[in-house]
């Protein structure tokens, strides 16, 4: 009797395991599975966006500052526009945009879900004009769209009950406690290994949306092969082994983005390319700031 409420604990486990909605990925068409609702993560993240914002300090510089919301929300309409016209318009009520410059010297930028974006002053020596630093929030952006952070949280939330439901298999069987416990560790250094794998993809996928996403609001895709290529110059020179990085290296990321050129193509000739060319504002230095030496880059 033990072990048939033991076996049926695994099936009931692996029941609510499975459950999900499945969501697509805009322009990739990618399926996915998530266990969280927009709503929830949404809701989530403005709290945690506000909290950290409470702790920041906001850029002081006008001009940049003004550049990051100008861009972020040219973006965000764009991307708006699209997911109306292509059947998704019930996803636009998810996003609360913001698009915040602040005082951090690091090489950095990043975004929570419901489009919550903060940008570092250390990222605009690298992306330097107005055009790539659409490259940088179409990225940003595109982990909003595409929900990474709720795929995430849905694979962490399934490997814990994986191994969960595997312990309770192994006490069926009879294993001792230390070897469930053995086998817990090695699974869990597995999935690290795999996670990151998979966070890669994400990146790529990012890389992918974004170029479109910039193309789709004017800005002219080819300077993203520029930006990255400052990127990785910029950088470290001791490069992390792509195996083990959550992001492409450097070079299959360029490649990626050349690969995907022609179709940026497509969307940019669609917005009126052309006619968007003269929105490419510099970054502005104040004369209180010192010249940035950048010794390190943060991946996006």
């Amino acid at each position: 009797m033990k072990h048939l409420k033991s076996i049926l604990f695994v099936v009931v486990a692996l029941i609510l395991v499975s459950c999900g909605t499945t969501k697509t990925v805009p322009i990739t068409g990618r399926k996915q599975n998530l266990v969280v609702s927009d709503g929830e993560m949404l809701s989530l993240a403005t709290q945690q966006y506000t909290d950290y914002m409470k702790t920041a300090k906001p850029s002081t510089n006008q001009a940049n500052t003004a550049m990051v919301k100008r861009v972020g929300q040219r973006l965000a309409t764009a991307v708006e526009t699209y997911l109306k016209n292509n059947g998704m318009a019930e996803d636009v009520q998810y996003y609360k945009w913001q698009f915040n410059l602040v005082q951090d010297q690091s090489v950095n930028a990043w975004c929570m879900p419901g489009g919550l974006i903060c940008v570092f002053e250390g990222l605009l020596p690298v992306t330097q004009d107005e055009p790539s630093l659409a490259i940088v929030l179409g990225h940003e952006i595109a982990h909003a769209v595409a929900r990474h952070s709720a795929e995430q949280y849905s694979t962490q939330y399934r490997q814990q009950y994986g191994m969960q439901i595997g312990s309770a298999v192994a006490g069926v069987l009879g294993a001792s406690s230390t070897a469930v416990s053995v086998g817990q560790s090695i699974l869990s250094s597995g999935l690290q290994l795999q996670n990151l794998h998979y966070s890669r993809n994400h990146e790529s996928e990012a890389d992918h949306l974004g170029l479109i996403f910039a193309a789709m609001a004017g800005y002219d895709p080819q300077v993203a092969v520029g930006f990255w290529q400052r990127m990785s110059a910029a950088g470290s020179s001791k490069k992390t082994s792509e195996f083990l990085s959550s992001h492409p290296s450097d070079a299959t990321r360029i490649k990626q983005i050349q690969g995907w050129m022609p179709e940026a193509q497509k969307y940019y000739q669609a917005s009126g390319g052309a006619s968007t060319k003269s929105s490419s504002s510099k970054t502005t230095t104040p004369k209180t700031t010192k010249t940035i030496k950048i010794s390190s880059k943060k991946k996006k």
